[in-house]
């Protein structure tokens, strides 16, 4: 008959601790800080799931983003422009922030799109100090898929 062994009690509840780590991290960025400027790049891949709480289209390069639709509730989210740079999200070229469900949102931006180009609309919490800092406004996240909610559009002339 086998005895309880301490050993054997501490090793299982190491395996438990790295199993659970390797599930609950699995690649997802999400829960790590960002960087602390507004206009600083970041290493997120571009594989991130799309969510269906946030909708926007193809549209002409320039000074302003239109967010089709962002359906998150109360107390709202802000909603920000990313570019893509090398498959990762990039800067943050300009952030607006929504109370709730909203239809026909314009981002207004620090520096113009280009034309043929890819970007990212990111939803991020907001802190409840009035401005976007993508370091202290953490991701939004899709309870549904548990993923960044992310939509990613292109750009025509």
């Amino acid at each position: 008959m086998m005895g309880f062994s301490t050993n054997s009690f501490i090793a299982g509840v190491m395996l438990g601790i790295l199993l659970t780590g390797i599930w609950f991290f699995r690649g997802d960025l999400a829960l790590l800080p960002m960087s602390s400027a507004l206009l600083h790049a970041t290493s997120t891949a571009v594989t991130t799931q799309e969510s269906s709480a946030i909708s926007v289209t193809k549209q002409s390069a320039g000074d302003t983003v239109t967010v089709e639709s962002v359906t998150v509730p109360p107390p709202g989210v802000w909603v920000a422009v990313r570019e893509i740079t090398g498959g990762d999200l990039g800067n943050v070229l300009g952030a607006v922030h929504i109370s709730g469900p909203l239809s026909t949102i314009n981002v207004p931006l620090l520096r113009a799109t280009a034309p043929d180009r890819t970007y990212a609309v990111e939803l991020y919490r907001d802190d409840n100090n009035g401005v976007f800092d993508a370091a202290v406004n953490s991701v939004y996240i899709d309870f549904d898929t548990g993923a960044r909610v992310v939509a990613y559009f292109t750009t025509t002339e």
